[in-house]
């Protein structure tokens, strides 16, 4: 039984919206460790390990990663799209959390594979409900697939 709590990987551009969801992540006593990357091209290289995020005693592989669709560099469907053609990581379960309320994006990741679409409320105890309930879900009840530890 793995005794580490997984990580979060949260891909997010605004820093405001960063700083909401580490607040409510708080509030909710969420005690996995939240990393945070702020565009596209960034998640998919925290993904594969490389560069920068090569040290995965640094940047753990997550259990779950929450992402944003409209980023600089590569857009949130790019990086879904890419993630699900990945070998050895593609399971990883992906919430897309995003202002779009839009039919188009909303069909698009799903399409794409990911495994759940929450708009972004605008209304902070809202979003805190929202992240207690990820939390509940997504990292208490959830069986998540065998992911690597190591090298992705």
């Amino acid at each position: 039984m793995e005794t580490t709590l997984g990580t979060l990987l949260l891909v997010e551009d605004d820093p405001n919206d960063v700083m909401l969801f580490r607040r409510a992540k708080d509030k909710a006593k969420l005690a996995n460790p939240l990393q945070v990357v702020s565009d596209g091209e960034m998640a998919i290289a925290y993904l594969r390990g490389e560069g920068h995020y090569a040290d995965r005693a640094a940047y753990p592989f997550p259990t779950l990663m929450l992402l944003d669709l409209k980023l600089p560099r590569k857009s949130g469907l790019e990086v879904l799209e890419w993630l699900r053609q990945a070998q050895g990581i593609h399971r990883l379960p992906v919430v897309v959390m995003t202002s779009s309320k839009e039919s188009a994006d909303v069909g698009k990741a799903y399409d794409l594979g990911a495994n759940s679409y929450l708009v972004k409320p605008v209304a902070f105890d809202t979003l805190l409900a929202m992240v207690r309930a990820l939390g509940m879900y997504w990292l208490i009840l959830n069986e998540n697939p065998e992911l690597p530890n190591e090298d992705s």
